[in-house]
């Protein structure tokens, strides 16, 4: 299982920000305010050449702490966004996200749809014909806003690489 961290800095996100300092050294990293808000851990995937199956990416959101859902229903926060990269062979479809919590918070003038607690995304994955036998690794980017119930920190891209073995 691989381990993956976001973190958050001071400051309000909008929908066309980049990720905000992705550069961070691991010691500015680990002195931002939410830096270890969330984690995200991805089990392998075991499929056969010509088959089909689905990666499961699991959040774990601290407590005191929220991400925006997949469509968070505020065109100024940055939902959650799961995007992969085709890879030797394996192919991604569409992430498949989990139904949001709605919630009030004062930075908000309507209720939000947040992530809380453990979250799990999937991932359909698919396996061409031909695609070689062994192990593979399909990138995958996944975007979350950490947040706390007064204000919302940049967004993080965490590398969400997905282990693939094809039999």
């Amino acid at each position: 299982m691989t381990l993956l961290a976001s973190c958050g800095g001071a400051g309000e996100g909008n929908r066309n920000a980049a990720p905000v300092n992705a550069a961070r050294t691991a010691e500015q990293t680990a002195a931002a305010p939410g830096a270890d808000a969330v984690r995200a851990s991805v089990s392998e995937v075991k499929l056969k050449a010509g088959g089909a199956g689905e990666a499961v990416v699991r959040l774990n959101i601290a407590d005191g702490f929220h991400v925006n859902s997949n469509a968070p229903g505020d065109r100024f926060v940055i939902p959650t966004r799961l995007e992969a990269t085709p890879a030797g062979g394996i192919n991604a479809g569409a992430a498949v996200y989990p139904e949001g919590v709605k919630k009030k918070f004062p930075f908000s003038e309507q209720p939000l749809s947040v992530y809380e607690g453990e979250v799990a995304i999937r991932l359909p994955l698919s396996a061409e014909a031909g695609a070689s036998k062994g192990r593979h690794t399909v990138s995958a980017d996944l975007t979350v806003q950490p947040c706390d119930d007064r204000e919302c920190f940049p967004p993080r891209t965490i590398n969400a690489a997905v282990p693939v073995v094809v039999e």
